[in-house]
C-alpha cells in the first residue's frame, strides 16, 4: 500500500483510510473481519468520532492485538476543557487504547466556536494536557464550512483538517487543498463517495488520488469494498477519457440537487433546520433505522420543517442555486415513507 505524509504530523498514512460511521451497521463479527482484512491489505489509518454511535467500541474490539499497526483518529465536539477531557477518556476506553495518534475538534463551523476552544478554559487546554502526557500525539479539526476551514487552517493551530471533498462536492480543490499544503496541514477528505451519491469507486477514488496531499477517508461496510478500493490504489490512477466524461456527466446531473451542508442558507428566520432536512436521505443510508429514528438531530430537523413558509430566502443565499424548497418537500416525503415503513420505531422513539 502506498503511503503519504499527513502534513506536519509526519505520520505516514496509507493512501486511503477507513471511516468510522458505516462500521456501526453490519454485525460485529463482520466488522472485525473486514477491519482486519483492511489492515492485512496495508490500510493503516482509521478515523471515527465519539458521536458515531458504537463505532469506537467496535473499532477497539476489531483492533485487539493490532493497535500498533494503526494510526487511530477520533473526534470530540466539546468546546470546553472539562467536557473535552471527559470525551477523551471515554474515547480511549471505548477504543481500548491509552493514546490517540490524532484527536480532532469535531465540526467547527464558525470562528466563534474556535475562539471558545482556544480561550481560557477551552478545549484546547485539554488537548494540550493530553499532548503533554502522551494520551494524544497530534491535533486536528473537522468542518463542513469552507469559509471556516480556510480561516482555521491559516491560524496554524492545527496539524490536520478534515473536510468533505469528492468529485461532486469539490469546492475545496481551488483554495482549501492548496492552503493546507502551504501551511503543511494534513488534509483528510471525508465523504469521498459524496455520502453514497457516487457509486463507481474508480471515479470516486481516482479523482481524489489526483491530489497528492489528500487522504480519502472511505466508509466501508464489507471486505469486498476495501479490496476494491485498495485494488484501485495499487493500480493506474490515470482517469481515462471515458471516466472523465462520466465525472462531468455526474457533476452536471447532481450539481443542482446536491446539498454540500455548507449552511450558507442558515440561519432561517423561521427556525427551519434546512441543512438537516436536506440530509435526511443520506443519513437514512448511513445509519441503522433504530439510530435514525431515535436521533435528536433527525427529529429536530423533521419537526422544524413545519415552520417553513415557502419564502425562498434560503434559495437566495445558497451559493449553488439549489431549489431548496423543492428539496425540503422531497426529503419530507421521503421521511414520511420510511417512517411509515418503520412505524414501530417512530412510535416508541427507539
Amino acid at each position: 500500500m502506498k503511503k503519504v505524509r499527513l502534513g506536519q504530523t509526519g505520520l505516514m498514512v496509507s493512501r486511503v483510510g477507513m471511516g468510522g460511521i458505516p462500521l456501526t451497521r453490519p454485525p460485529l463479527e463482520e466488522v472485525i473481519g473486514f477491519v482486519n482484512r483492511a489492515l492485512d491489505l496495508g490500510v493503516n489509518f482509521i478515523d471515527t468520532a465519539l458521536g458515531y454511535a458504537d463505532s469506537e467500541e467496535r473499532i477497539g474490539i476489531a483492533l485487539e492485538g493490532r493497535r500498533e499497526e494503526v494510526i487511530l483518529a477520533t473526534k470530540s465536539g466539546a468546546s470546553d476543557r472539562q467536557t473535552a477531557l471527559k470525551h477523551l477518556e471515554t474515547s480511549l476506553g471505548r477504543l481500548r487504547t491509552d493514546y490517540l495518534n490524532l484527536w480532532q475538534f469535531h465540526g467547527i463551523m464558525f470562528m466563534e466556536e474556535y475562539d471558545t476552544i482556544m480561550g481560557p478554559g477551552g478545549a484546547m487546554e485539554a488537548a494540550q494536557d493530553a499532548l503533554d502526557d502522551g494520551r494524544v500525539r497530534h491535533i486536528g479539526f473537522s468542518s463542513h464550512s469552507l469559509s471556516a476551514a480556510l480561516q482555521l487552517v491559516a491560524t496554524d493551530s492545527f496539524e490536520t483538517v478534515q473536510f468533505p471533498f469528492n468529485l461532486i462536492s469539490n469546492e475545496a480543490a481551488d483554495e482549501l487543498v492548496p492552503l493546507a499544503k502551504k501551511h503543511d496541514v494534513g488534509f483528510i477528505a471525508m465523504k469521498p463517495f459524496a455520502g453514497g451519491m457516487i457509486k463507481d469507486a474508480n471515479l470516486a477514488i481516482k479523482y481524489i488520488l489526483q491530489f497528492d496531499s489528500v487522504v480519502p477517508d472511505s466508509g466501508i461496510e464489507r471486505a469486498s469494498e476495501i479490496e476494491e478500493i485498495v485494488g484501485i490504489v495499487d493500480g493506474n490512477w490515470d482517469l481515462t477519457r471515458s471516466q472523465l466524461a462520466s465525472i462531468t456527466k455526474l457533476q452536471e446531473k447532481t450539481g443542482s440537487r446536491f446539498c454540500r451542508q455548507c449552511e450558507y442558507c442558515m440561519p432561517c428566520l423561521q427556525d427551519v433546520l434546512i441543512h438537516r432536512i436536506l440530509y435526511l436521505q443520506r443519513l437514512y443510508e448511513l445509519w441503522s433505522p433504530e439510530r435514525f429514528f431515535s436521533w435528536a438531530y433527525v427529529k429536530g430537523g423533521v419537526e422544524s420543517a413545519k415552520n417553513c413558509i415557502d419564502c425562498s430566502v434560503c434559495e437566495s443565499k445558497c451559493p449553488y442555486q439549489l431549489p431548496i424548497r423543492e428539496m425540503i418537500a422531497e426529503n419530507m416525503e421521503f421521511y414520511r415513507r420510511v417512517a411509515e415503513k418503520h412505524s414501530d420505531l417512530v412510535e416508541t422513539g427507539r
